[in-house]
């Protein structure tokens, strides 16, 4: 039996961004609340938010009433990405931290010991091989998170996330040569 769920899905997956406003209207305060809880920024839950609703959308062709009701898809996928975006800032937070630890780069009064601190990472950079100093270089200085450098780069989420992973451990492994 279709439910009104089911039948926005349904709509939703023939195109209808009709259907599409009235899923939003009515699924995203449930989707909302749990994102905010899980994620524990108010900003932050509506980016993730946005994020879901496009993903329920580019995927509603592929939802499937009997393994669950619109709302269960709307809270698993709303749950698994508060997650992934907790991980995924945990994961950016040690990555910047522990390389510039690493690298020892502090600002001193000799300009010298500075040019020379930061030529060392640049050199360290340039030794690694470009896809994994694109992502890193993307994340760090253009602030991307890695699903908008997968987006940007036409990557698959998983390759970006690997190459991020690679070069930082070889940068690790350059800098802790070098001090």
């Amino acid at each position: 039996m279709a439910t009104p769920g089911t039948d926005l899905v349904r709509r939703m997956a023939a195109g209808d961004r009709e259907a599409f406003a009235a899923f939003y209207d009515a699924y995203s305060p449930l989707a909302f609340g749990l994102i905010r809880r899980v994620v524990g920024d108010v900003d932050e839950a509506a980016d993730v938010l946005q994020e879901v609703f496009l993903e329920l959308w580019r995927a509603a062709s592929a939802y499937d009433p009997r393994r669950g009701t619109p709302e269960a898809w709307v809270t698993v996928r709303a749950r698994s990405r508060g997650i992934d975006r907790v991980r995924s800032v945990r994961r950016r937070e040690e990555m910047l931290a522990t390389p510039l630890a690493a690298a020892a780069v502090t600002p001193s009064t000799d300009a010298a010991a500075d040019t020379e601190d930061r030529e060392t990472v640049q050199g360290a950079l340039g030794a690694l091989p470009a896809n994994q100093r694109e992502v890193l270089e993307l994340a760090y200085f253009r602030g991307l998170s890695q699903s908008e450098i997968s987006r940007r780069l036409g990557q698959p989420l998983g390759t970006v996330k690997t190459r991020m992973r690679l070069g930082m451990e070889r940068l690790r492994s350059l800098l802790g040569a070098r001090t």
